[in-house]
């Protein structure tokens, strides 16, 4: 065994991770493996999401797993933030039909790259998140991607951001057990809101529709995620 080297396991682990990725390889997978495959076929969206430098906006040292098809956490702690899989933030976005200039509301952004993805398709995007430093870093992330027409803010996801109120669509980013009203409320008359309701295998993916004061619903498709705390129903007292 050469000095110095790594037996096993641990030397396969160790090469891994200091093998160099081609990220613009392994956008052009996601786009043409994950996305295209799962109906996402609006076009502005798939140059977005092939342009956008998802491994920006993940947690420093885990670039690598910045395009598997799953769910990623992005903050560390005992409430992580999760950056959803490609193709399910994919068609949760498509689903918003966002045009140029559109006022959206970007829920639990965690380091911005869905916001990223949102402008990058012409949305003015008011990024929440309830952590002031997972906000900060992702301020960083989309300054030094040279993102522009997003603006975030800190403050409890379950109450939105009214001041930048209505918004024509509202993304949340994770899964909710409680019905978001203040962020329906939020919604512009025929706005859009997309969310995932409902834990493991029984969470579907569900679009509200804002008409006049009433919201009409209806399921896009089968997608799990975890649920963001602030959505979460609080533990009732038993005697």
């Amino acid at each position: 065994m050469h000095p110095g080297s790594i037996p096993g396991e641990a030397s396969k682990n160790f090469l891994m991770g200091h093998l160099m990725v081609d990220f613009a390889y392994a956008r052009r997978t996601m786009v043409d493996s994950q996305l295209r495959t799962f109906d996402v076929n609006d076009i502005a969206l798939l140059d977005a999401m092939g342009t956008i430098q998802r491994e920006r906006f993940v947690l420093p040292g885990r670039e690598q797993l910045a395009y598997i098809d799953q769910n990623i956490a992005v903050s560390e702690g005992a409430q992580p933030r999760f950056m959803l899989a490609p193709a399910v933030q994919a068609r949760m976005i498509q689903a918003l039909e966002i045009e140029p200039g559109m006022a959206v509301l970007d829920v639990a952004c965690g380091r911005g790259y869905s916001s990223a993805v949102l402008a990058e398709v012409g949305a003015n995007v008011t990024a929440l998140e309830a952590d002031e430093a997972l906000a900060e870093a992702a301020k960083h992330a989309l300054a030094a991607q040279g993102v522009a027409g997003v603006t975030v803010k800190a403050g409890p996801l379950d109450k939105g951001w009214a001041e930048n109120a209505p918004y024509a669509a509202i993304l949340v980013n994770g899964s909710v057990n409680l019905r978001p009203d203040a962020l329906l409320s939020q919604l512009a008359d025929g706005g859009r809101l997309v969310c995932i309701e409902g834990d493991g295998r029984s969470a579907r993916t569900m679009l509200h529709v804002r008409t006049g004061d009433a919201f009409g619903s209806r399921q896009l498709f089968d997608a799990a995620a975890p649920v963001i705390p602030a959505f979460q129903p609080k533990p009732a007292f038993v005697f």
